[in-house]
């Protein structure tokens, strides 16, 4: 009774001062909300700098807003008792009264770093760490680790299943959820790494990779605000799925900030489907595909082969292939993008073809006419002839116009790649409405960096852009005669030019955050760039993240073993070397916390008997259940017998189905016909408990339950696929079944 008392009364402790902080949250959420609303009552009136300042001010207070509305699920998580007697409460941010009285600790503040550290071998000033388990706003459950032995016969010491198995044999919910409250030792050391240079995160299945990634991301921007909150952090994943799953971690961390793509959203405005084929992926990944690109962009700056007539006005000039190759020349000595580049080509071409018309009409008019001849640059420049001419030679060009002609026009890729074989070239083929794959995507920014911007007003000239200022300054002009009109009868003078007004009208960008420009931005270049399963990233892939990051400040998380692309890498040395060279630090997590022993040692197994060396990290806990290995002769019949007990064995739960993507879609289909909309795909939605998937797009995920489909089929050890049945197999956190029509992969039964 004593001890239940006890744990009664300190339950009761925590929930009066977590409440206390949930109390000032309300209070600084109201406060920045008022101050948000003060600034949207101001007018735009005033100087520009006002405007910029009002502007400033609002985005300020609605990204403090934005993180005190994204840190209320379990706002605080732990508390220290130190040696000199202070209770330290750590939660998701800092939290102070209004006279700086601090309540609680960021927990990536230096203070904080002892809650993950501290060891019963290494205390660090550390008594006692206390974990407080919390179901929305309500301390549920506490939990201590004492480190102090002293405190061991401490009546007010409680224990319990530990937080850390707690948050493991916790259900999925097709969310990841943080680990902030759970980080281990070794994942903190990472987390914290210094924020220059390459860091590589290699892990096992269930290591906490990725968590340890978008804690990092948290954890740098926090700690390098100044230098990262105007470049911004660029979190890549592998598939859109996969961003779905994690995009709550990062605010529930405090941060809001960082821009999340996966590979294939890199290009803005593009719309990317997955590569149909391999063969076709590990070409376009190729390194040499760059010169392609290069080759296929100088291509398009073209030399006519004779002379050409060009009429101007009734007069006959001729362009010669040496006047186009003499500006061509001089054009690319500027060392200016294609298109930029352009401008410095026509310029010389105008003036040597208006050179030769004012020859030809003062050998026609006579030596001693002095006619004014300052309209002849325009006849030219509006010639139709010219401008077909010097379109044809050096023709302004968008990245997706290039690629479609590059690779549904067989001369044009002959011309630019002929290195290939006729075979590799015929891989490369399509039709010029085919939709752009995530393949595309490192070719079209390579493209786009070769040809730099394309001027939307680049057809129009130098007459019709002054028209059409002279247009805005009218209807300004225009708008000033009522403003002026008003203000006088008020009493007021207002000062204003019709010029000043037709700029005033320009959109500008002031109160979009680093993170807004950047996505929208591609030449954006970031502070930091956090890869995850970057062990499927092609060569061209690397290439177009190297430059996102000029100064190559990287935190890359992966798995060599799960490699499943042929355009992916063998080793992480193939991967950085042609980049970083030998500059990259590798760091290693030991540690499963996902899979259950039994399922691990499993999946080892496969691997091992497939020719795959693999890391093992060790299992932190026993499952339920050894894998259940099914042999049956018709497949849809089997798991749809099979479903119900799994659904059952993981109740409440959320079960994954993954097939060879040859069988998903009748897969899909037949279990959608008996659980209709509880069926999902990727990691799941509202109401749904069931997905039916592919290896490819389990990459990162985890499920309570998972059914493996034809293992077999996922195991060709021609394509370098181990990794498929590598990755399905590692993905429970409960409970693994196999349903094949042939063999089973050897090395799965023990």
């Amino acid at each position: 009774m004593p001890e239940m008392s006890v744990a009664r009364n300190e339950l009761e402790h925590e929930r009066r001062y977590v409440a206390g902080l949930y109390q000032r949250l309300d209070e600084l959420r109201a406060e920045k909300q008022r101050q948000l609303d003060q600034v949207r009552r101001t007018t735009s009136s005033g100087s520009h700098q006002n405007r910029s300042e009002r502007d400033a001010f609002a985005t300020m207070y609605e990204d403090r807003l934005a993180q005190l509305n994204a840190v209320d699920d379990r706002l605080v998580f732990g508390r220290l008792d130190l040696d000199s007697g202070e209770e330290r409460y750590i939660g998701r941010i800092g939290l102070s009264t209004e006279d700086l009285q601090q309540l609680m600790v960021d927990w990536r503040a230096p203070e904080a770093g002892t809650f993950y550290q501290a060891t019963a071998f290494e205390r660090m000033g550390v008594r006692r760490r206390r974990h407080l388990i919390l179901s929305r706003r309500d301390v549920v459950a506490v939990e201590d680790d004492v480190l102090d032995a002293s405190m061991l016969t401490d009546a007010d010491s409680l224990q319990g299943e530990g937080a850390l198995l707690a948050a493991l044999n916790s259900r999925r919910t097709g969310q990841m959820s943080d680990i902030v409250g759970t980080i281990q030792s070794e994942q903190d050391r990472i987390i914290r790494a210094p924020l220059p240079g390459v860091v590589v995160v290699q892990g096992g299945p269930g290591t906490g990779k990725t968590a340890v990634a978008l804690h990092r991301a948290a954890y740098l921007l926090y700690t390098h605000r100044d230098r990262l909150k105007s470049a911004g952090v660029l979190l890549v994943g592998p598939t859109n799925a996969f961003m779905k799953y994690i995009e709550r971690v990062l605010p529930s961390l405090g941060e809001t900030g960082v821009v999340m793509a996966s590979i294939g959203s890199l290009m803005p405005g593009i719309q990317t489907v997955q590569e149909p084929s391999e063969e076709v992926a590990a070409l376009k990944g190729r390194l040499d595909m760059a010169g392609v690109v290069k080759q296929a962009v100088a291509n398009r700056q073209r030399i006519p082969a004779e002379n050409r007539k060009l009429n101007v006005e009734g007069s006959i000039l001729t362009l010669t292939p040496r006047q186009v190759r003499r500006a061509r020349d001089r054009a690319r000595a500027t060392g200016k993008p294609h298109n930029e580049a352009r401008t410095t080509f026509v310029k010389i071409m105008l003036r040597e073809l208006t050179e030769q018309l004012t020859e030809q009409l003062e050998e026609s008019s006579g030596a001693g006419n002095t006619a004014d001849r300052s309209y002849l640059t325009e006849d030219v420049r509006t010639s139709r002839d010219v401008r077909i001419a010097l379109n044809l030679a050096w023709m302004p060009m968008t990245p997706e116009k290039l690629l479609r002609d590059l690779f549904a026009k067989p001369a044009q890729l002959e011309a630019a790649a002929p290195h290939l074989s006729d075979a590799e070239r015929q891989l490369l083929h399509r039709t010029e409405d085919a939709p752009w794959t995530e393949a595309d995507v490192p070719l079209l920014d390579e493209a786009a960096e070769l040809l730099g911007e394309l001027d939307a007003s680049a057809g129009r000239n130098a007459a019709e852009k002054e028209q059409e200022r002279r247009r805005d300054i009218a209807n300004a002009e225009r708008t000033l005669e009522n403003v002026s009109a008003t203000l006088e009868d008020a009493g007021v003078d207002g000062v204003l030019s019709a010029e000043a007004l037709a700029d005033h009208n320009v959109v500008t960008e002031t109160r979009l955050t680093a993170a807004e420009r950047a996505s929208g931005d591609r030449t954006w270049a970031y502070g930091h760039v956090v890869v995850d399963e970057a062990q499927e990233l092609s060569p061209m892939q690397w290439r177009l993240l190297m430059r996102k990051c000029p100064l190559k400040s990287f935190t890359i998380v992966g798995d060599i073993a799960q490699t499943s692309s042929i355009a992916g890498s063998h080793s992480w040395q193939q991967a950085l070397e042609p980049f970083v060279g030998e500059r990259w630090q590798l760091e290693e997590l030991t540690v499963n916390y996902r899979t259950p022993a039994q399922i691990a040692e499993a999946a080892v197994r496969m691997a091992n008997a497939a020719g795959l060396v693999v890391s093992a990290p060790k299992a932190v806990r026993d499952g339920r259940w050894d894998p259940v290995i099914d042999r049956v002769p018709d497949l849809e019949p089997a798991l749809l017998a099979a479903l119900p007990e799994e659904l059952e064995a993981i109740a409440d739960g959320l079960l994954a189905v993954i097939a060879p993507a040859r069988i998903i879609d009748q897969v899909r289909a037949a279990v959608t016909s008996v659980y209709g909309s509880r069926v999902g795909q990727g990691a799941g939605g509202p109401g749904q408990d069931i997905v039916v998937t592919t290896p490819r797009e389990v990459k990162g995920l985890e499920f309570d339950g998972v059914v493996v489909l034809e293992p077999a089929e996922m195991l060709k050890q021609e394509a370098v696929r181990v990794g498929d049945l590598y990755v399905a197999m590692t993905r429970p956190t409960q409970r693994l079944r196999l349903i094949s029509t042939g063999e089973i992969p050897e090395g799965i039964e023990d």
